[in-house]
């Protein structure tokens, strides 16, 4: 049995406040995208372990254990005693690209398994599972545009549809850490809430639609400010970096002719409808 895990850009991100706990409350809109990686599952004959974890495409660090995927198995395992899989993994979605590649992998797993050996688990509870896994876990299991707040683990829904707008992501081969991208963040509420912002016209979000983190990641990584303008040259009507970055997206017009730019062979570019 086969998915398509895809990715979400976030529409807006304002950093509202440090927590006692040390995370950061925020603000962000998550939308779906159709990029993405293909996830397939079987039934193992080898019975003498329980998962085995086959990797194609962009390559992943770490041990297999330690990707999402396998923990998304791993806890249903532990609550449905499931036989051994085999898991194939092609990853076309770039990592550490803010675009919840790995986060969409764990939550398609999960429904996943749920369809395929018939575990009749509802919606609801498949978020539960999926919050475990990770704060943005969650958003793709209904996958569809999402308010999010707290560190990004309470959603509710939003009326907002992109749907003919043209997008081009790029994300040029830069690594920004979570540390990095907090380096300068200095928490508030924005004087344009997102929840608001996104009410009006997409025409209008190019100077009240902010990510936070372009404050803090576009001073140590240039490059990635430069991608945000020349996205912007070439005629899109609204551009931001997407969660902490790497990655820049631009929302083109329907009836536009998306840019044939070249952003050098270590960059990763993608082109769609949404």
């Amino acid at each position: 049995m086969i998915t398509f895990p895809n990715i979400k850009i976030n529409l807006g991100l304002s950093i509202t406040e440090k927590r006692p706990d040390g995370y950061h409350n925020l603000e962000t809109v998550f939308y779906p995208v159709a990029l993405e990686d293909a996830l397939e599952i079987r039934t193992s004959p080898d019975t003498d372990r329980k998962f085995t974890l086959y990797q194609h495409g962009m390559e992943i660090a770490g041990k297999p254990e330690d990707n999402l995927v396998v923990k998304a198995y791993l806890l249903m395992d532990k609550e449905f005693h499931l036989p051994p899989v085999e898991i194939h993994l092609y990853k076309h979605i770039p990592s550490g690209a803010g675009l919840g590649g790995g986060s969409s992998d764990a939550a398609f797993m999960l429904k996943l398994l749920n369809d395929h050996y018939q575990l009749g688990v509802s919606e609801e509870q498949l978020e539960v599972y999926a919050a475990t896994l990770g704060a943005d876990c969650a958003f793709f299991i209904k996958n569809r545009p999402t308010f999010a707040e707290g560190i990004g683990n309470i959603f509710s829904p939003v009326e907002l549809s992109l749907s003919g707008y043209q997008i081009m992501i790029i994300k040029p081969d830069v690594f920004v850490s979570t540390r990095e991208a907090f380096a300068n963040i200095r928490p508030h509420h924005p004087e344009y809430p997102v929840k608001e912002v996104i009410r009006r016209p997409v025409t209008e979000w190019k100077d009240t639609l902010i990510n936070d983190f372009e404050t803090s990641v576009f001073p140590q990584h240039p490059i990635i400010r430069d991608i945000k303008e020349e996205l912007y040259h070439h005629g899109a009507i609204y551009a931001s970096m997407s969660g902490s970055g790497s990655s820049v997206f631009g929302l083109f017009a329907p009836e536009s002719t998306l840019p044939e730019i070249d952003w050098g062979t270590d960059a990763f570019c993608f082109t769609g409808t949404l």
